[in-house]
Parts: structure tokens; C-alpha cells; sequence
């Protein structure tokens, strides 16, 4: 066991942990928070998506002991009232059904947005192949990712 000083959702924090503890559990089992969801274990569902320095990464395969000095972001990070402008989106589109899936979803979402602020329906499609919704929601997550989506500046 190793203590780590981490940089999440803006809270410095420490945690004690072995070193190849995946930092998925140390978010929900010692941080608690339970927005980021386990899905497989192995990086291919998307469930546990959050931003590691403003890019998105599959929490359950990254080592704890790799994320000293990283600025990491869940699903409670993004607003603290819930109205991030994807989050809104969500509602307004009412994408979820199950709803498992969803918080992975937005994470990724907002990596596309941060990176392309207008993306294209192929550009939301690359994005979002990653992430597994077994609802089948796919038609509606695309049509929130469009609305919250920044006009471009004329």
C-alpha cells in the first residue's frame, strides 16, 4: 500500500492504495463516488469513462499509481448542479433508458465537444463507438450531442 496524492474534480485529495489498484475503484470504493460505473473490467464498454487531463480513458484499466500529478474528472466534476450543457441535452433528448451506460456516455461526449465544438454525425460516431449502451439509445444520444453542440462564431 502507497499513498497517492490526487487531483479530482478540482479536490486535491490523498488515498491509500496498492499501486495496480485501477483508479475506477478508488473512485468508487474510497472516494464515493458513484457516478462512474463498472461495466466489463477490460476497457471495451465505456461505462467507466472519465477525462485524465482532458482526455477520455477507461478508469477500470488505469493504475492508481499513474495518476499522481493528472487532473482527473468524473461525472460529478462536470457541474455541480447537474446543467453542464451535455448533461442538459441528455434531459431534454430524454436519452437514457436504463440509464447504466449514461454517465460514460456524457464523458465522451464532452471530450468530442471540448475537441470539436461543432462535430459532424460521422465525427459523433467515431467518438462514441466506444461506448456500449445495451438500450440501444444510440439515435438519441447523437441528436443530444448535436444540441449541445456550440455554434460556430461567424
Amino acid at each position: 500500500m502507497a499513498n497517492y496524492l490526487l487531483t479530482i474534480n478540482g479536490q486535491q485529495t490523498s488515498v491509500e492504495a496498492d499501486a495496480d489498484t485501477p483508479l475506477l475503484w478508488v473512485i468508487r470504493d474510497t472516494l464515493k463516488l458513484y457516478g462512474t460505473k463498472y461495466g466489463c473490467g477490460i476497457a471495451q464498454c465505456g461505462a467507466c469513462t472519465v477525462h485524465i487531463d482532458g482526455t477520455p480513458v477507461r478508469s477500470c484499466v488505469v493504475p492508481i499509481s499513474r495518476m499522481e500529478g493528472k487532473k482527473i474528472i468524473t461525472i460529478e466534476g462536470l457541474s455541480k448542479t447537474g446543467d453542464h450543457p451535455v448533461q442538459e441535452a441528455w434531459k431534454s433528448i430524454d436519452v437514457p433508458q436504463c440509464g447504466y451506460c449514461q454517465s460514460g456516455q456524457i464523458m465522451s461526449a464532452v471530450a468530442l465537444l471540448d475537441r470539436i465544438p461543432v462535430p459532424s454525425e460521422e465525427d459523433i460516431q467515431r467518438a462514441m463507438k466506444g461506448n456500449i449502451c445495451r438500450c440501444g439509445t444510440y439515435p438519441r444520444i447523437v441528436k443530444a450531442i448535436q444540441q449541445a453542440a456550440k455554434p460556430q462564431d461567424s
